[in-house]
């Protein structure tokens, strides 16, 4: 039988992840949830994030999930741990594989990472990074969210926006720096774009790619040995409108998206 993966987030960014967990297991179903009606996170306590978070993990739990994968940075970075002792499921977050990817690569041993507001305020990456001996600079980029959101992903204006943030960064403590790390879901988006304005010596690490490999290691799967695998089941959760997460989540997960239930968890 195929493993159940359970994914959450705030709202579309985890189906960035989600799209390299469906590239590196595409034969698992997966059951997202993403809690668009009390997004964003960004703006809520710790408090507040870990419960909702919970909520929505007991949610996932319920509904079959094997394990679980919190698509989102923020409720990673403030609420990791007690989702971790909320549920009996195995958990993997976002913050750790993309430290553990950037300490692989750099030669350096300096990075710098770009992430909303509430992540850089939880100095998350930063734990991680200089836990793998790694020593960061972090760059919050608030204007990138809405830019994403907007479907400007290569308009002018985003690249200008993201050349401001990002010479900020490089000039501001990282200048040695030979990784960057994306801290946000929705930057993915951004990459080819970020390419352009980052470095050319600077190296581009995607916290959501690096997420999907952690869960395929932790299955003990292979990415090259999934390749033949029959395609699993998607079954998505929204706690907002059904048709904007079907406009905005297509754009995140790189395909149209059919199967999305309403639900209320406050109930």
């Amino acid at each position: 039988m195929p493993p159940v993966i359970g994914v959450f987030d705030s709202g579309f960014g985890g189906l960035t992840v989600l799209r390299e967990l469906l590239a590196v297991l595409p034969g698992a179903d997966y059951l997202y949830f993403g809690d668009t009606a009390r997004l964003p996170y960004g703006s809520k306590s710790a408090h507040t994030v870990a419960k909702y978070a919970i909520s929505s993990a007991h949610f996932l739990q319920e509904r079959g999930a094997e394990m679980l994968v919190i698509a989102c940075n923020t409720a990673t970075a403030l609420a990791l741990d007690e989702i971790k002792s909320s549920i009996t499921l195995p958990v993997i977050g976002v913050v750790d594989p993309g430290a553990q990817r950037a300490a692989e690569i750099s030669r350096s041993r300096k990075a710098a990472v770009i992430a909303t507001e509430a992540t850089v305020a939880s100095h998350a990456y930063e734990k991680a990074l200089r836990a793998c001996g790694i020593q960061s600079v972090e760059k919050a980029c608030p204007l990138l969210v809405p830019l994403v959101e907007e479907g400007w992903v290569d308009h002018p204006v985003t690249e200008q926006v993201a050349h401001i943030y990002v010479d900020e960064v490089f000039g501001n403590g990282a200048d040695g720096a030979d990784v960057l790390v994306l801290g946000c879901t929705h930057y993915p988006l951004l990459r080819p774009l970020l390419r352009r304005v980052v470095p050319a010596q600077v190296q581009i690490v995607d916290s959501a790619e690096s997420t999907a490999q952690a869960v395929a290691a932790f299955l003990n799967v292979p990415a090259s040995g999934s390749a033949g695998a029959l395609p699993g089941t998607l079954h998505c959760y929204a706690t907002d409108s059904v048709e904007k997460f079907r406009r905005l989540g297509g754009r995140f997960l790189g395909r149209p998206i059919e199967n999305i239930e309403l639900v209320d968890i406050e109930r």
